[in-house]
């Protein structure tokens, strides 16, 4: 059976603009309306951070706490699982070791080693207007996004994203030392090596995973299907070559490139380089190419494919939030929007100026007006 997981109740003590917030729900799928800074999205991204990561915004913890208030902010919630209620709870106080970049994560009352943890329990996609240019704007978003894809398939993914990175930054400071020590550079490399191909092994599980569900919905789907790849020298060699020899082969390779990477004062090759590539299926044209109309639907689409995925691949049901995803899609694709929330039965969130976008749809409704929420 798959793992379905709903809130149920949400708090917030002095998060964005919310001072206090006990929310209790029970539909599947829910819209937040009210106007423009009313702090629909802030609740959205208070619910993303009940997953790992830095929520949808990925700013530092430091800046989530509501100004005016006690400089500590908090986010506690319930879960209804097949398994039995479950407690999330997570905040910052910018005490002790805190930082920006840290926070507190609870599961049932017990304080977890990091926000890794909360994946066993929630997974959540969201798509924002700020993706609106995903296939546009630079390589580094759709990277982002990728990783972000994987890892609701894989929760520890993120993890080793991270340890790639972190021990890149390591070697970067040590490449800029003429006199640094070879060993301790190849233990680096070592490191790097060894994360590089899992975190492109594990990219391409998810996206031949993902294009199987999406080409299985081709036909159903109001919004168009897309065809994806990846485009990183890593993922390229291991669809033809055993992991173990990529691995010593991009090891070598850093070693090989220590005086280019000292001159170009960064690490010139490895996963951190990968794009996502998608194409508009039913236009064979490369997404980046299609109006801005025809991104926004094939976003939606990949999104919606990309929670059927999860929910089949990884056998637990995702949270979907979906900020202003409505305002700007004619009425058929809205109606269709819809029916597919409930067709893959994971609860789903989303935001509107306008209840009216929401009124012939199976919604539950609230009103979120100056940091305040009531049921329409």
């Amino acid at each position: 059976m798959t793992n379905t997981t709903a809130l149920t109740r949400l708090t917030l003590t002095d998060f964005r603009n919310y001072a206090g917030l006990r929310l209790d729900m029970s539909a599947p799928v829910i819209a937040l309306t009210g106007h423009n800074g009313a702090g629909k999205t802030n609740l959205l991204e208070a619910i993303s951070l009940l997953a790992p990561g830095r929520g949808l915004r990925g700013v530092g913890f430091d800046e989530l706490a509501r100004q005016g208030g006690a400089e500590t902010w908090a986010i506690a919630s319930e879960l209804g699982t097949t398994s039995g209620p479950v407690s999330l709870g997570t905040g910052w106080s910018g005490l002790g070791e805190a930082t920006a970049q840290t926070r507190l994560v609870l599961i049932d009352g017990q304080v977890q080693r990091s926000s890794n943890a909360l994946g066993q329990y929630m997974r959540i996609l969201w798509l924002t207007p700020a993706m609106d240019r995903l296939f546009a704007g630079p390589a580094s978003d759709r990277r982002r996004f990728l990783d972000r894809m994987v890892a609701a398939f894989d929760p520890e993914h993120g993890s080793r994203v991270a340890v790639f990175e972190r021990v890149m930054r390591e070697r970067n400071l040590l490449l800029e030392d003429p006199r640094s020590d070879p060993a301790w550079l190849g233990s680096l490399e070592a490191h790097m090596a060894e994360a590089a191909v899992a975190i492109a092994a594990a990219r391409l599980m998810a996206t031949e995973a993902l294009q199987h569900h999406i080409n299985d919905g081709r036909a159903s789907s109001a919004f168009p299907w897309g065809e994806i790849a990846i485009a990183g020298e890593i993922e390229g060699q291991l669809a033809d070559h055993p992991a173990l020899r990529i691995e010593d082969e991009y090891r070598t390779m850093l070693a090989d490139s220590r005086k280019i990477d000292r001159a170009a004062g960064r690490t010139l090759r490895g996963p951190h380089r990968s794009d996502l590539i998608v194409t508009h299926g039913p236009k064979n044209m490369p997404a980046d190419l299609c109006s801005t109309g025809e991104q926004k639907a094939l976003l939606i689409g990949l999104i919606l494919a990309q929670a059927r995925a999860v929910k089949a691949e990884a056998r637990h049901a995702p949270l979907l939030l979906l900020d202003e995803v409505a305002a700007h899609l004619d009425a058929a694709r809205r109606a269709s929007l819809f029916e597919s929330l409930s067709a893959i039965g994971c609860q789903s969130w989303m935001t509107g100026t306008d209840a009216e976008l929401f009124e012939k749809a199976h919604v539950a409704v609230f009103h979120v007006e100056a940091g305040r929420i009531s049921e329409r």
